[in-house]
């Protein structure tokens, strides 16, 4: 009489099926891949807000009739070298998350490709830099347009030209949600190279 038990195989490995129990490698490996996704939206929504941004900005115009038609008050866009280059640095931000698309795709695809994360890191840092630049600048210009500057004798204008300073105003608005979002990319991207 032996001291062993003989246990019969379960039918999934004996079937060469491989067992349910994940290992390590694969929830890192998943961790990751959820990291890449949330990513890939995080750069559709900032998309969406510089693009939004430098599109209203670049639409902003505004004429105001004085006594004829041929003698006429303006307000646009290209009147300030602030808000061009705000439109300009927006489209810039704009087009490298275009064109960071694929790559973020292929984050997804190959979540452990630590070098693709890191260039991601480097652009991304680049483009926040750009972005919150050129959003505060305008901001500053916003501000002096609702509010002007009695000390320096600058009008606010924003009390004849309404609707230009609702556009700018909201483009500003749309640029920093493109601040915020890079900010989180930033940082997700970070913490996904932290924990490799």
């Amino acid at each position: 009489m032996s001291g062993t038990i003989e246990v019969p195989e379960s039918s999934s490995v004996a079937k060469g099926k491989a067992p349910l129990i994940a290992t390590p490698a694969q929830e890192k490996a998943g961790w990751k891949k959820g990291v890449a996704i949330i990513d890939f939206l995080l750069r559709l929504g900032a998309i969406g807000s510089a693009l939004g941004a430098a599109a209203s900005m670049g639409t902003s115009d505004e004429i105001l009739p004085f006594f004829t038609q041929f003698f006429q008050f303006e307000a646009s866009y290209d009147d300030l070298p602030t808000f061009q280059f705000f439109v300009i640095a927006m489209a810039i931000v704009g087009g490298y998350l275009v064109l960071s698309l694929p790559f973020s795709i292929v984050a997804i695809v190959r979540p452990n490709a630590v070098g693709l994360r890191l260039l991601l890191l480097i652009l991304d840092v680049v483009a926040l830099t750009l972005a919150n630049s050129s959003a505060s600048a305008a901001a500053a210009i916003v501000y002096l347009a609702h509010n002007g500057n009695s000390n320096t004798n600058w009008l606010a204008i924003c009390q004849q030209f309404g609707d230009f300073c609702q556009t700018a105003s909201g483009a500003v608005v749309a640029s920093f949600i493109a601040v915020v979002l890079f900010m989180f990319l930033i940082a997700l991207s970070a913490l996904a190279l932290r924990r490799h």
